[in-house]
């Protein structure tokens, strides 16, 4: 560690933080990431092999990625050369490749550790393949997106994308206790505040080393329950950033949720995205398509409910206008189920794409002119209502078009009626075709 602070300016009796001075000296100190770092996990195989590839660390905040790079660096004797891309461009990425291809010609490899990679764009992004490919550096990136979108195709074909994980509730405890060991005192927290404290800390074992410092500095040794904890240290937002993954993770959890008719579930869904800050207009608008993709007609009432949630809202705003959505929620996920329509129109669309511009038949065709009266349009047409039953059962497919049944109901909710109907018209049009 002298290194780092003898390149900070600083000397080794310049007090440090305690995140950095419980960092981890060795990979088997690194907790929440078995998974990898295990004598089974690729980082453990690599390491047990004498041998690095590049690799994409992807994982939420706190979670290991710059330690983890660092003591890989120490294990397979490798230079470590650290970047960012939040302040690096391509003139200092030349220089860390000219550093590394005069280190490999002295006999050393370079393990370059860029954080955050996903802040350099699609050509700086190219830069590294020609280095990474010919081995002047072992790229470790790491980043809280999801590579697939935000890193090159060609990167991520010449790196292994390990995903890390949140912290869960024993490696927050791990981390106390190391917390405690270091300071020599015990936390000054009851039972409900220690758990609480984990609970702020939301997986970010970083975070929770900085609160636990501030509970040290500024408690007067007092014991806390959970009230005071709160009023010592500022809660955590939830991290969730509107415009990457985190939106798209928790839309598709809130409407999974629905699918799957478990309305609590859905209505923890909506509480996190409207916690993290998110725009209810666009949940509502999730709901209005989830209304109609996986309700439609077993219960036409869905949609009415979702279009009012949006109305309301459009009314009345937050918070009040919220509890619209929470009803609308309730409604969905309690509602039965059908994506019949949504896979008739699927269907149909196939159909319509395969079958190109067949002309409808032509009794069903208006004939405003003599000229469209003389090729028979409309001739032959039998008007419904006129009909004993209302229903004429004529062929209103293209002709040289068999009759396709695209529209197939499920016996739930009100699709239920609506397929006795269907079966009902199905019986007058096989009647009226052998009469």
């Amino acid at each position: 560690m002298s290194d780092l602070f003898e390149s900070a300016g600083l000397d080794e009796g310049t007090p440090r933080p305690l995140a950095d001075r419980l960092r981890p000296a060795e990979l088997a100190q690194v907790v929440g990431q078995d998974h990898l770092i295990g004598p089974d996990g690729p980082m453990g195989r690599m390491i047990a092999a004498g041998r690095m590839a590049s690799i994409i660390l992807w994982g939420p905040p706190g979670s290991g990625k710059t330690t983890i790079a660092r003591l890989l660096a120490d294990q397979v004797d490798l230079y470590f050369e650290q970047i960012s891309a939040v302040f690096s461009g391509v003139a200092d990425l030349r220089k860390v490749f000219d550093a590394a291809k005069l280190r490999r010609r002295n006999g050393q490899g370079t393990l370059l550790f860029v954080d955050e990679i996903h802040r350099f764009n699609r050509s700086q992004q190219d830069a590294f393949l020609p280095f990474v490919e010919d081995g002047t550096v072992v790229l470790v990136g790491a980043t809280t997106e999801n590579p697939s979108f935000e890193l090159n195709a060609a990167l991520l074909s010449r790196a292994q994308v390990m995903v890390l994980n949140r912290l869960d509730d024993a490696a927050l405890e791990t981390l106390l206790d190391r917390a405690e060991s270091d300071m020599s005192d015990k936390l000054p927290l009851d039972d409900g505040a220690r758990a609480a404290l984990k609970a702020m800390a939301d997986g970010d074992g970083r975070f929770l080393l900085n609160m636990v410092e501030d509970i040290f500095a500024f408690s007067d040794g007092q014991e806390l329950d959970a009230a005071a904890l709160a009023q010592l240290v500022q809660k955590r937002a939830p991290i969730y950033d509107k415009a990457q993954e985190g939106h798209y993770n928790l839309i598709s959890a809130l409407h999974k949720s629905l699918r799957g008719s478990d309305v609590d579930a859905a209505l923890y869904w909506l509480a996190r995205m409207l916690a993290g800050g998110e725009d209810p207009l666009f949940i509502v608008r999730r709901l209005v398509r989830f209304a109609s993709e996986d309700i439609g007609l077993a219960d036409p009432h869905a949609l009415v409910q979702a279009l009012a949630a949006k109305d309301m809202y459009a009314f009345l705003g937050s918070p009040e206008g919220e509890l619209g959505l929470a009803q609308a929620v309730i409604y969905l996920a309690t509602a039965p189920k059908s994506n019949a329509a949504y896979k008739a129109l699927g269907a149909a669309s196939g159909a319509a794409r395969q079958t190109g511009s067949l002309m409808p038949p032509a009794h069903i065709l208006n004939a405003p002119t003599r000229l469209m009266k003389d090729l028979g349009y409309g001739k032959g047409y039998e008007y419904d209502h006129d009909t004993d039953v209302g229903f004429s059962g004529q062929n209103y497919f293209p002709d040289g078009m068999d009759r396709t049944s695209f529209y197939q109901p499920v016996d739930r909710g009100f699709e239920r009626d609506v397929k006795k109907r269907m079966d009902y018209w199905a019986k007058l049009r096989d009647r009226s075709s052998h009469d």
